[in-house]
């Protein structure tokens, strides 16, 4: 996909949602400009974003920096193999409830159920461990103390970045890294940034 450029300005929900109703089906995605809270403009939260991104088949990635008052969140249409993580499951299901589900939004819904996409994520949001990572973790006790030590966020990136492994040997590199690291106390796929900086 080309890089997007285009920005969208909105202070209201309602006017976010009525630049999806026009847009969503012909649009590769927004940085959708909004203004910080406390900055005098019109602040519109976070969960209104995604929520109405949601109901249209879009989803949120990148947040960006603006200027001092303003920031900008890339929001395209939601790809088909993109996974569904628990809590926009939670706020479609609020949106449903409440009747805000448009047809576009609904549609990528069924697509994700159809396509396994919807519950991929569920064993991760659960903390279920693989048999290979969980064999790699009980054969090193300090490896298994560790990761139960790790927070749940930190331990479901790792679960996540697991599950993401496209091939087989890939996915092996990864089980022995997560075991490796965990017994010397430190999380796989942990950006650190960089050095000297």
């Amino acid at each position: 996909m080309a890089a997007i450029e285009e920005q969208v300005t909105v202070g209201s929900r309602e006017e976010w949602r009525g630049w999806l109703e026009e847009h969503h089906a012909t649009c590769p995605g927004v940085w959708l400009v909004t203004w910080k809270k406390g900055s005098g403009g019109p602040y519109l939260p976070y969960d209104d974003v995604v929520e109405e991104a949601l109901a249209f088949g879009w989803v949120d990635s990148l947040p960006r920096k603006l200027d001092d008052r303003r920031s900008m969140l890339l929001v395209t249409p939601r790809k088909p193999a993109s996974k569904w993580s628990r809590v926009n499951k939670e706020r479609v299901e609020r949106l449903t409830a409440a009747g805000l589900m448009a047809p576009a939004g609904q549609a990528v819904v069924d697509a994700a159920k159809a396509s396994g996409t919807w519950t991929a994520l569920d064993d991760v949001e659960n903390l279920v461990e693989p048999d290979d990572l969980r064999a790699a973790l009980d054969a090193d006790p300090e490896a298994r103390r560790q990761w139960d030590g790790f927070p749940r966020s930190a331990r479901r990136g790792i679960l996540e970045w697991l599950l993401n492994a496209k091939t087989a040997p890939t996915r092996a590199k990864r089980v022995e890294e997560i075991a490796r690291l965990a017994a010397r106390g430190e999380r796989a796929n942990q950006w650190r940034g960089r050095k000297g900086a």
